[in-house]
Order: structure tokens, then C-alpha cells, then sequence
């Protein structure tokens, strides 16, 4: 089965919860409304459907290879990836003075989604490209941007963050990577990087790696790490590839998933010292390194949602063809497809509201972002800054941690033939597992929550974002539908308990930092489950309300059920978790280590 895109689900998020037309009053988005939104959409699902998803399968089967510094990556990829360029999809949502489209993160972020439903592997291309592309925008000299940001918007050269090495994982105080100034004002970069996504391979006549890297003599720890533009080939006068520089792709990992995603050991400086300039101010290169991993962060969020929405259509295609045993309310004499089954039903319903409401959190973020960096009004632009900065941890932690169950339930609708890699059921859970490791595990997203979005400002941001929620209660509180008083009230009780998370989390971070820090996990995963519901709390409205006006009726009462599921089954753990976290530290931290 290949994959759908979910273009009406999309837009429906674009418009009714993003506010798409409200985006397109924003300077430089004028011509980025609904009717542009639709016809990107749509050509972007044409261009996945019918060249990247295909791939997807045989990217598992027959991995990238590396034989003697050279990677070659799964057949097709790179006639594939031609066109991604030449379609201009890199470009997206990236300037237009470097030859980008400037498309807003609205927009750009569905498209994301479509490209890793297609194929994950192939997807960790462009976005590490993208997040190379804003590191430079944001603290590149002039002339790095001249040589460097043209050919990695067009896609006609290719982008990788050099973080880990391997006695520095997330500890980036361990860096030793190091950097020699020379006369001419460039450096010699002499170390080795590890897990490098795309570190080498054969799509693209040049890559731009950005590394870090400590300046000889610079201080230790994270305030003496910098950050240099090291690409593979020099780059000549003429803006060309030229000479080879001296960083060499010396293995690449076997791996549980993304098999066809070449994940790079990279060795600088072996041959006298791999060239490298500075980017902006060196020690500061851990700061313009977070820009890269802030939106890389909100992309693996959305390849959580990517990766659930093809193990949800795959579940669904199976369910609707497997004939076994009879319906257990005598509907029917004979075997039934087991979509029959109300626990078939319940796990593929269960597939569909996470899937959705991480999709709807995950477009209102985004509008948030367009709104952040957009908006005439400096008061708007900081509320919507405080906004995203909240969400980016939600995104990439809850949906990423959301995508593992949901592609395990889709193994299970498969039953014995989800265990067995022809189906493709288990590819789909096995490339998910990454997710919620790279760019920071789910831990460090949820210290990310604790510490810098909720204990940093006493816990305003996150209570203000709860006073929006309770506006939607008061809204559903209006309405005679017997589905928005059961979501309203399930709303209520899950807000409740995330402001009694937030107090408790606001109040004890510095007193009692242990026991904080044993349930943050857990609150990134009530916070997330929060936000994902009330945005379909907010779907359930509107769709409401068109489907009393007759618009798309089939598709509104979907809409409706979906929400009503997410509130009974997913939004009602909350409490739950609310006791975990307040009332439960001290069994986490109890036991001595010596009985573990």
C-alpha cells in the first residue's frame, strides 16, 4: 500500500486552527493565503506520492553503503532528490534573497510532514539542511552567506550539524574537537564526529558541514565551543566545488531504522587539517548551534506525526482486508474484516486522535513561529516567541513519544504478519524509535520544559497558554452537543492538572530539584497531551459548525468523533499523571543504587 497525503486534514489546520489568512496579512506573506496554501499542498502531495514514498521500502531493504570513504545511497534516491531540488521544495520557506520561495513556517511544516510520511530516511537530507540554512541567516558573516546560502537553498548542495563526538554525547561540555587559527584567518579543524545524518553520500556535488569545535586555548566547557563552516570540496573564486578538504567519512552505523539514511563517523584534519571558518564570534558557537537544533527539534516532532500517519493508512488497509472470526455482536454469521472488531477500532481510532491532535499542535506552533518573526507589533511578536519556544519541546517530545505507540499499534492491528518485514508494519515502528533519541532525547526536551520554559519565568508563559484553554472550555461549555460537553469536561479536569504540574514544577525546581526532575518526563508528555486535545477541542467547533452548514459533512463528523475519542481516551489520563509527577518523586528516587 503507498501512501495518501492528508491535504483536507492539513488545511483544515491551516485555516481553521493556524489562521492561515491572518498569517498572509503578515508583511512578506501577502501572496501565502488559503488558495496558496491548497495549491502547494497539493503539488507537494503529488511529488511524494509518486516519487519519494515509492523509495521507501527499498531504502529499508537495500541500505546506503560505504566502501573506501565513498557513500552510496539506496537506488533512486538521487534521481529523486534531483527533483526534490529542481521543484524548489528546499527552498520553501527560506528567504527570497537567497533564491528561496519565503513561504511561511505554516506552509513549509505540512510539507515537511508529506516528505517524511513518503520516506523518513530520505527526508533527514533537506532537514539538515534546513536547520544548517537558518544557522547561517542568523550568525553567518556576509561572506558566508555569498558562498554558502544560494546553493543550499536551491538544494544543489547539502547541509550536516557536527555535534557528538564519541566521549560527547549530549554533554557538549566534552567537545575536543579543535580549531587552530592560521594567518589567512581561516582554521584547521582536527577531530572526529559521530552520528553525523548525511555526513557523506552521492545526492549532491558539495556538503556543508557546520562543526563544533573548541579555538585553541579557549575556556573550558560549553562557554569555549565555536562553530565553523567546514564544506567538503573548497569552494573557488568562481563559486564552484573545487579541491577536496581533509574531512573524510570513515564508517557508517548499522542501525535498527532510517537504514537508508547514511549516519556518518566523520574524521577532520587526518591529512594536515580540514579548512574551516568561523562562524559569527567564537564561544558562541553553542548558541547559533541551538538555532540549528531548535528547528530541527520541531522537524523530528513532525516526522513523529510523518511516521504515524503512514503506520495509521497502513493499519487501516489491513484491517479493512483481513478476514477473521466473527463480530462479537452477531452483526454478522460469518468472519469479518477485523475493522469489525471494536478492539481493532479502538486501536486504530486510538492511531488517528494522536496522529491529528499532534498534527493540529504541531500547525498552531507554527503559525506561532510566522507570527513570532513576522509581526508589525513587537508586544505580538514576543507573546507568539514565548508561544513557540513553549511548544518546541511538546512537539518534538510528545510526538515523537506518540509515534512509538502508534506505530507499535499498527504491528499489532497486523497481528502475527506485523512481526514479518514483508508487510512493512515493522519498519515503520522500527524507523520511529530514533525519534525520540535524536536532536535530544525525550529527557532532554523535558529539562528543556523544567527549567528554561517553566521554572525560568515562575511559570507565566505555560499558565497564560492554560487561560487560552479555558476560553475553549467556556466556548464548548455554550454548546448543546452532547460531544463538546463530554470533550469541555475532560478539557477541564486535564487543564486543571497541568496548572497544579506547572505550580509544582514553578515552586520546587529550586528547592527540591530531584523531585522535579524524577516526573519531568512525565509533565512534558501531560503538557503535550494537553495542548495535542485542546486543539482538537478547538477542531471540534469549528467542525460543528460547518457541518451545520452542510460543508464537507462526512469529513466535520470524523472530525468531531476523532476529537470526542482523544478527550475519553487519551485527554483522560491526566489526572493520572498529574499524581505522578506531584505526589510521586520520592519512590523514583528511593531505592539505593546499590539494589538497582
Amino acid at each position: 500500500m503507498s501512501y495518501t497525503a492528508p491535504v483536507k486534514d492539513m488545511l483544515f489546520n491551516i485555516r481553521h486552527l493556524a489562521g492561515i489568512e491572518q498569517i498572509a496579512q503578515l508583511p512578506g506573506f501577502e501572496e501565502a493565503g488559503f488558495e496558496t496554501a491548497q495549491a502547494v499542498l497539493e503539488e507537494c502531495a503529488k511529488f511524494n506520492e509518486g516519487v519519494v514514498a515509492p523509495l521507501n521500502v527499498e531504502g529499508d531493504r537495500n541500505p546506503s553503503s560505504w566502501k573506501d570513504g565513498v557513500v552510496t545511497t539506496t537506488p533512486g534516491f538521487k534521481d529523486a532528490y534531483k527533483q526534490y531540488a529542481e521543484g524548489g521544495w528546499q527552498g520553501l520557506q527560506h528567504p527570497g534573497d537567497f533564491g528561496g520561495q519565503g513561504l511561511p513556517k505554516t506552509i513549509g511544516a505540512v510539507c515537511g510532514e508529506m516528505l517524511n510520511s513518503a520516506n523518513l530516511s530520505f527526508a533527514l537530507c533537506p532537514l539538515l539542511t534546513d536547520g544548517a540554512i537558518e544557522a547561517l541567516l542568523t550568525a553567518g558573516s556576509d561572506d558566508l552567506k555569498a558562498t554558502y546560502l544560494e546553493k543550499l537553498v536551491s538544494g544543489q548542495w547539502t547541509g550536516t550539524m557536527n555535534l557528538t563526538e564519541p566521549q560527547a554525547g549530549s554533554d557538549l561540555a566534552l567537545v575536543r574537537t579543535r580549531a587552530e587559527p592560521q594567518p589567512d584567518g581561516t582554521y584547521k579543524i582536527f577531530g572526529t564526529k559521530i552520528f553525523i545524518t548525511y555526513g557523506e553520500h552521492d545526492m549532491a556535488e558539495n556538503i556543508v558541514h557546520l562543526v563544533l569545535a573548541r579555538v585553541v586555548g579557549a575556556p573550558e566547557g560549553v562557554k569555549g565551543i565555536s562553530l565553523f563552516v567546514v564544506p567538503k570540496f573548497m569552494v573557488g573564486q568562481d563559486g564552484k566545488p573545487g579541491a577536496r578538504n581533509d574531512a573524510h567519512c570513515v564508517s557508517i552505523e548499522h542501525k535498527l531504522g532510517i537504514k537508508a539514511s547514511p549516519t556518518a563517523v566523520l574524521q577532520f584534519g587526518d591529512h594536515g587539517g580540514a579548512v574551516g571558518y568561523l562562524v559569527g564570534q567564537e564561544n558562541r558557537g553553542l548558541e547559533y548551534m541551538f538555532i540549528m537544533m531548535n528547528a530541527a527539534r520541531y522537524a523530528v516532532g513532525v516526522q513523529g506525526i510523518a511516521v504515524a500517519e503512514r503506520a495509521y493508512q497502513k493499519a487501516v488497509a489491513y484491517a479493512k482486508d483481513r478476514v477473521q472470526s466473527r463480530p462479537v455482536d452477531g452483526s454478522m454469521n460469518t468472519s469479518a474484516p477485523i475493522i469489525h472488531h471494536p478492539d481493532v477500532k479502538r486501536m486504530l481510532m486510538t492511531m488517528r486522535a494522536y496522529t491529528e491532535g499532534c498534527r493540529a499542535m504541531a500547525s498552531v506552533a507554527a503559525a506561532a513561529y510566522d507570527a513570532a518573526h513576522h509581526h508589525q507589533d513587537a508586544d505580538v511578536r514576543k507573546q507568539n516567541a514565548a508561544f513557540y519556544e513553549f511548544m518546541v519541546p511538546l512537539v518534538k517530545g510528545y510526538s515523537t513519544e506518540m509515534s512509538l505507540e502508534v506505530t507499535s499499534l499498527g504491528v499489532q492491528v497486523h497481528g502475527g504478519m506485523g512481526f514479518i518485514e514483508e508487510t512493512g508494519a515493522a519498519q515503520y515502528y522500527r524507523d520511529a524509535k530514533i525519534l525520540t533519541i535524536y536532536e535530544g532525547t525525550t529527557a532532554i526536551q523535558a529539562n528543556d520544559l523544567v527549567g528554561r520554559k517553566t521554572a525560568r519565568d515562575g511559570g507565566q508563559t505555560a499558565k497564560a497558554i492554560c487561560a487560552q484553554i479555558e476560553k475553549t472550555e467556556t466556548e464548548l461549555a455554550k454548546r448543546d452537543s452532547v460531544a463538546a460537553r463530554a470533550v469541555g469536561k475532560r478539557l477541564t479536569a486535564a487543564r486543571q492538572a497541568l496548572v497544579d504540574v506547572i505550580e509544582f514544577v514553578a515552586g520546587q525546581t529550586k528547592a527540591s530539584p530531584n523531585a522535579v526532575f524524577a516526573g519531568s518526563v512525565p509533565y512534558l508528555m501531560l503538557a503535550g497531551n494537553v495542548m495535542a486535545g485542546w486543539q482538537l477541542a478547538r477542531s471540534l467547533l469549528v467542525a460543528e459548525d460547518l457541518a451545520a452548514k452542510g460543508e464537507d459533512k462526512a469529513f466535520m463528523e470524523a472530525k468531531i468523533v476523532t476529537a470526542r475519542f482523544y478527550a475519553d481516551h487519551i485527554l483522560a489520563k491526566a489526572p493520572g499523571l498529574r499524581d505522578s509527577i506531584v505526589e510521586g518523586a520520592e519512590s523514583v528516587t528511593a531505592l539505593p543504587l546499590e539494589a538497582f
